[in-house]
Order: C-alpha cells, then structure tokens, then sequence
C-alpha cells in the first residue's frame, strides 16, 4: 500500500492480492488462506497479518500450556526448541506468564470514525442490500427468476432496473443522479465520501475487508470467469462503485445534508496498512510453542520410520504380486491402503494424484456443461465425452419446479405436502440415497462408453481435441508408472482406484472429493488412464521406449467413496478369464479392508460405537453419507499432518492415522532427479495448500473459516453465509476441522539431499514453500540412513528423539482402544500380523 498520491489501479492490483481467492462452491479448492503473505518468512507472515486484519494465527496461548499438561507437546521437544529459538525467552515464561490478549488491528479504524462521528453503522445499512443484490445477480440457479439483466455488466444493469423499474434500490435523488452523471466515476465517490486523497486506500480496505468473502469472491471472479456456470460481468471496481454510491445514499438519507467528508475533521494520518511489526514477546512465546508441537508430532513419526527401516519387515517380500492397487496420495486412503495389504500380504499398492497424470474437460452424455478433471493450475486443451449411455438420471418429483408457479406450487403443496414430511421424517429413522443427494458414483454412468481415444486430429469440440492421440497416451501413461517407480514386476490386475465423496445437505462438498480433480470425483480419470494402459498401440509405443507391459497384464478403474465406504468398478467385462476369477478374489479384500476401514474412521464419530460389528459400523458410515442432518458426512482432510514422497516400505504397515499424503517414488529409478520436480512442484500448493486452509480455519474459525455449518445459507449456488444478509464465509467450516491439529505439513522425501536441493531450487514458485517455511522439508537418505532438515537454505542433520517403540498385535483391539486424541505414544504389532505405530 502507497501513501503518495492515490493510484485507483494500483489500489484494485492491491486489494486482489490481500482478498481471499476462493472460488464459487462448484470448484472449491483448497488453498493458502494467506497466500498474499506467502512471500514472506511464515512467522513473519501470520503475525503481520494477524496485527493487520486482527486474525488468530496460532493456537491460544493456554491451548499450548494445556497440550504440554497432557503430555502431546513433549518436553524434551520443548526444551530443544526453546535452546534453538536462541531467544531471550525463559522456560518460566512459556509456562506461566500472563500475557494480554493482542485482539488490535489496523483495518477498520478509519472508516469506524463514521460511527464515532455521526453515530451511524454504515455496515448495517448499506450491506444486506448490497449483498442481497450480489447474491441475485451472480445467482446460478437458487432463484426462481433470473436477474431481470444479467446479461449486462453490474454497472449497467443497475442502470437499467433504475430507468425501467417501479421503485429504486436507492433512497435518495443523490445517489441516484450520481449513478447516471457521465463525470461520475470511483475517484469522485471517493472525495465526496472521503474528501483527502491521502486517505483513499485506507478507507476502500477497510469497506471491502468488512466482507472479504463476498470482495474475494468477485475479485476471483472477474479474474476466472470461466468458474461461472451462467457468465456474469462484474469487476471488483464495480462493485466497490456500487457499495461507495450506497453509502452516500444512506449517508444522505440519514443525515440529509449534515454530513462532510469524512477526512474533513481527522486528526490522526492514514496509515501504511502493511508496514513491517516490530516481534513482541508474545509472539516469540507462541513461535516456540508452535515449533514444540509441530515437532513433537514429527519427531515421533520419524521415529517410526527409521525404527521400520531398521528392522526390515518387508525385505523379503514375494516379487510377483497378486494384485497392485494405485491410489490417490489423499491422506484418506492411507488407511485403506494399509489395510489392503494387511489382508493381501502379496498384495502392492502406490499412491499418486488421483488426476493419474491425464487432464481432460469431461462431459457427461446429454449434460450442458463441461468439468475439468485435472490439478487447478492447469488448463487441458482435451475433452472426454461419455456416449451410448441409456442410464437416465432420475429425479426427486418433491424437487420439481412445478412448485415455483402460483396453481401448480398450491397444487404440489396439497398433493405432496405430506408425502415430503413422511420423507423428512422416514431421512431421520432410516436415511438413504435419492436424487437430492451428491453421490460420488453418479459424476460417470458406469455402463456408458468414454471417446478415449481420438479419431482425428480435426475431431475438436470447443478448440478441445476430442480424446487422446496414441501418442500423447503413451506419454501419460508412462508418466504415471516412471513416477510412482512401477516399471517392471507387474501384477496380472492393475487397478486405478480413483475416490470422491457422496454427502446430503452439504455445500462444501467439493471440498471432500479430489482436489487434483478440481474438487470433483476422480472416477472419469481412473476409467480413462486403465483404457489407455489396457491399449494394444499404446503399449507398442510403450515398448520402444523400454517400458513393456505383458498382454496378460490388465488395469482396471475404480471409485471409492470415502464417505460411504464403497467401491465401484468399471469395465470389468473386458477382463480377460482368468483376470476375471482374480478380480472376485480381489473384490472380497476390497471390501473387507473397507469394513476395516469404516471401523477405524468410526473413531472419530461420537453416534457410532467402534466395538460393534463391523457390519453395523458399516452401515453407520454409509447411513452418514446420506443423512440430510448429519453436519459431519466425513471429516475430509481433517487431522493432514504428512507428505511422504519414496518408496512403500518407508511407511509399509505404520499406522499413521489417516494424516498423511502417501506419494509413491523410487530414487533408483531417478538418481539424477528428473523425475522428481515433476513430483515436488504441486505438493506445496496441493497438499500444503489443503493443511494451510486447515490449519487457518482452525485457529481462527471466525474469520478465516467458515463457522458452524448449522446457520449456512448457500447463496446463488456461489457461497455460504449465516443469513440472508451476511458475508460469504470463505475457509472451512467448523464441521471439517474440529478435530484436525494446526501444524504445518512436513514432507519427508527419499532421495540425496543434494538432489532434492537442486528440485526445489528449480523453480522459484516451489522453492518460495520450502525457504519461507509454509511447510516443513526432511530428506532420507537412501544409503546412509541419515535424516537431513531444510532449513534457512540448507540441509542439517536431524537428530530423533522419539525411540520407545511399543508393540500392538490385534488391529480390531487397536481401533477399539486408540480413541481421538487419548494417546502419544507409539504402538508396534508384531509381523505376523499388521505393523503398526499409533500417535496423536
């Protein structure tokens, strides 16, 4: 921010880089609340932006005493943290001195002196309009009438509801001869309201930081319009002309012509919003107790995996197996995979995004829009079509909209009035799956047929290339198996087990299906990626590359829903006899590592007792997935601690608790790590971009999460808010993050540091994670063993501390026992059964 004269452009560039940069609910992707601070140190960071927009940006001071009390911040950790920080601070200092809270900040405080002047709450008068008007024009199909004129820009359809309508959406003859004076422009508003120039940027962050969520969505907006379904032309600059022109309207019509311009008896001078914060005592006290906590969690995972690498448990492991499984690396199917491979203990499983290295557009047989199913960064210039689908999306007859007209609504009032309080009532007792509900199985009709491969380089739709040429298959294919390390060894059954998550009455839903995806289900992509491996051309090509892929070999895609816990499988009939038999037997694992699975998320379920049968625990996860009140379907990302980037044994039969991103890579088929950066580059902004929205909505639920889900009102389809006249909550709600520990996430890699090194450096936008410390950086060693820490530039040695090991035998008594949050140690079974080490 500039305090020289005022530059309107620079001012918008300004408030875009500060505003949050959520995009509508349809393509929710997580992302670094603070991504405009992301450039500097994380301390650094958060503490300016808490002093600047009065965020929380740790946990409370007497959260961390209590943790320690507890034993999960481990005092040895502490101590060690304390003697590294080489501050002034004293061990009596973190535990018991009273520190006020620091709740100041600087936006706000000059366009507060309108209530302190004059007596009148500008917010309350000017925002349920202003929102309400927004809500209607950006709608996407809540409302029943469209905006009367939508198809013009903001401005002008505000114009043209004023020339053509009965009544104004203004108070006063002022406001509306200023809307339609031609020398009527932002900067004029600005002096009749403000008056100094000097004050201008102060005043516009403090109006449009007093709802960030609805500002940030139509910055992004107008950035991104394509993540409309229905355009809209809006530009932050309208709005703010349209929110300035109502102030002076209710200004006028409250005060008449008793009011000045608001710098016109100032005192005090505007002030540089983001100017440097001087360290305060406190924060140097909550830096070392965060650091404490992060690493009392970390230290015993690395525990964990060099007591694993020490004893190795599965060096001696068959080479042919009996299936291989490739899942996404979403910390949610850590659990499966682990018990998976309990079950089947020739079986292999790897993790990879669950995009499986093919971008694409889809669009679903007779659907009007298309769906990116690719990473958000990245814009695919093909489309996958689904054709000779006979399946009909059926259709809830309550939701019909019959009822939006005056004699068919009475009718359909009479007739189903009742028949919709039975439903209501019979959702209570016995929910299950209708139209109404988002079911991650119905994003692809599995009997349809996928234009996978492409006819024609003039077979385009759209400027997209329908489907795949055999080369560009080729390369997505070996893209994904070089990466993950699976070039040689394969089993007969290949699957692509892709995942997204079915859920009732619950607007972030996206939010829990895969994010490399663009928040949707990963099925389309599993389908296509196992029809381009199972392709006789494409493994030709494959094979004068050096990767040869054996006829018998077959992939197979695949969905799990991680809410429900159930699977689906597509084109099974093009398995050849043999495939088919092993795919029954294989079937039965699944779904009995799914019953295990369910049973170990129950955990954290307060309605599902985790000692019944796994039958009935079953059938309480699945009843969740489709509950209309059920305000936790799933807890999605919660608890994310993890990124392990190596090879399975690294992590084979711990039990990290669902909190770890599990990418598979094998340094010895990359010595040189060239593989590697394509690997590194999207974990920062992926998977550290999921923990740090998790971990902001966490701390400070209020501001920078969503709240409570119970009030939400979804607004056009767009956002949420708490009420028809409230701001868009951007974050998460405190549904999905309850249980999830604020720590940044560590990604542990297994390669030569001096190789890691050079990825990261590689690419500045990668490297800024890692030097800035947004998430933490360890490198294994693949021949010395030794763990190296990234920081400030380089690789140190990390000393464990973590070295009691203790051993749990039963897996069931293990889930039983291991209630959220009760334990912090670690637990180890025996190998003849399921290895695992248990934290919190």
């Amino acid at each position: 921010m500039t305090l020289e004269k005022f530059d309107k452009n620079h001012l918008i560039h300004e408030l875009k880089h500060y505003l949050p940069s959520q995009t509508p609910l349809k393509d929710f992707i997580h992302h670094n609340s603070l991504h405009a601070f992301q450039g500097e140190k994380f301390y650094d960071a958060i503490f300016k932006a808490s002093e600047i927009f009065g965020f929380q940006a740790t946990l409370a001071l007497e959260d961390f005493r209590k943790l320690y009390e507890i034993g999960r911040i481990n005092e040895q950790i502490l101590d060690r943290t304390l003697s590294e920080s080489k501050s002034d601070i004293s061990k009596e200092t973190l535990l018991n001195k009273h520190f006020e809270p620091e709740n100041d900040s600087r936006i706000g405080k000059l366009r507060g002196i309108w209530k302190q002047t004059y007596h009148i709450d500008l917010d309350n008068l000017v925002q349920p309009l202003l929102f309400r008007l927004m809500g209607s024009y950006l709608d996407q199909g809540i409302s029943t009438w469209d905006f009367p004129i939508g198809n013009l820009g903001l401005i002008d359809a505000i114009k043209s509801l004023e020339s053509n309508g009965f009544v104004s959406i203004f108070k006063t003859k002022t406001a509306k001869s200023l809307l339609f004076d031609p020398n009527t422009d932002f900067c004029k508003l600005l002096e009749l309201l403000v008056g100094e120039e000097a004050y201008f940027e102060q005043y516009v962050f403090d109006q449009q930081f007093s709802h960030r969520g609805w500002s940030g969505l139509i910055s992004t907006i107008e950035d991104k319009p394509e993540t409309l379904l229905c355009p809209r032309i809006i530009s932050l600059e309208d709005f703010i002309f349209l929110e300035l022109l109502l102030e002076i309207d209710n200004l006028t019509a409250t005060l008449g012509n008793n009011w000045l311009p608001l710098a016109s008896n100032l005192d005090i001078e505007p002030i540089d919003l983001f100017a440097d914060i001087n360290e305060t005592e406190q924060q140097k006290v909550l830096k070392i107790w965060q650091n404490a906590f992060e690493w009392s969690y970390y230290d015993e995972v690395l525990g964990g995996i060099m007591t694993l690498k020490s004893k190795k448990l599965f060096a001696n492991q068959a080479s042919k197996k009996s299936f291989q499984a490739l899942f996404c690396i979403d910390e949610r199917e850590c659990s499966l995979r682990r018990h998976v491979e309990n079950l089947d203990k020739n079986s292999e499983t790897f993790g990879t995004p669950g995009f499986f290295s093919v971008e694409f557009y889809f669009q679903a047989q007779n659907a009007k829009f298309y769906d990116k199913l690719c990473p958000a960064p990245v814009t695919p210039k093909y489309l996958i079509k689904e054709i000779e689908s006979n399946h009909e999306r059926k259709h809830e007859l309550l939701y019909t909209n019959k009822t939006h007209k005056f004699s068919s609504g009475f009718i359909s009032t009479l007739s189903l009035g009742f028949w919709a309080g039975f439903r209501l009532v019979q959702n209570l007792i016995s929910p299950k799956m209708s139209p109404a509900i988002s079911n991650a199985f119905a994003h692809m009709n599995q009997h349809g047929k996928l234009t996978v491969v492409n006819k024609s380089l003039d077979d385009t739709e759209n400027g997209l290339q329908i489907g795949f040429t055999v080369v560009e298959m080729a390369d997505r294919v070996e893209s994904l198996l070089r990466g993950i390390g699976l070039n040689q060894n394969f089993a007969n059954l290949i699957y692509l087990v892709a995942h997204g998550s079915s859920s009732a009455n619950n607007p972030h839903h996206g939010a829990h299906d895969c994010g490399a995806c663009s928040g949707r289900p990963g099925s389309v992509n599993a389908r296509v990626m196992a029809n381009m491996a199972n392709n006789i051309s494409v493994r030709e090509k494959l094979s004068e590359r050096g990767l040869s892929i054996p006829d018998e070999i077959q992939f197979v895609g695949a969905l799990h829903d991680t809410a429900a816990d159930e699977i689906e499988y597509y084109d099974l009939d093009l398995l050849n006899t043999v495939n088919k038999e092993s795919h029954s037997k294989n079937a039965l694992i699944f779904e009995n590592a799914l019953d295990l699975n369910a049973k170990e998320r129950s955990r954290r379920f307060a309605s599902i007792n985790t000692k019944s049968s796994l039958a009935k625990v079953r059938k309480a996860i699945k009843a969740r997935s489709v509950s209309l009140f059920e305000p936790r379907p799933e807890l999605g990302h919660g608890t994310n601690t993890l990124c392990i980037v190596g090879r399975r044994d690294l992590t084979k039969g711990l039990f990290l608790d669902r909190r770890a991103f599990l990418n598979s890579y094998d340094y010895q088929t990359d010595l040189e790590g060239k593989l590697l950066t394509g690997i590194m580059k999207p974990l920062g902004p992926v998977c550290g971009g999921i923990n740090l929205e998790y971990y902001f909505s966490r701390v400070d639920n209020l501001k920078l999460g969503a709240g409570t889900k119970l009030p939400h009102n979804v607004m056009g389809l767009i956002g949420v808010a708490n009420s028809s006249d409230g701001d868009l909550r951007p974050g998460l709600p405190w549904q999905m993050i309850e249980v999830h520990d604020p720590v940044r996430l560590l990604i542990v890699v297994e390669h030569f540091q001096d190789i890691v090194l050079k990825t990261i450096k590689s690419d500045p936008s990668m490297y800024e994670w890692f030097a800035n410390e947004w998430v933490h950086l360890i490198t294994l060693n693949p021949e010395t063993q030794q763990l190296h820490y990234f920081k400030n530039g380089e690789f140190v040695d990390y000393i464990n501390l973590s070295k009691e090991i203790h051993f749990f035998k039963d897996v069931h008594t293990l889930l039983e026992n291991a209630k959220e949050m009760e334990t912090n140690h670690i637990v180890h079974a025996t190998q003849e059964n399921l290895p695992i080490y248990l934290y919190n």
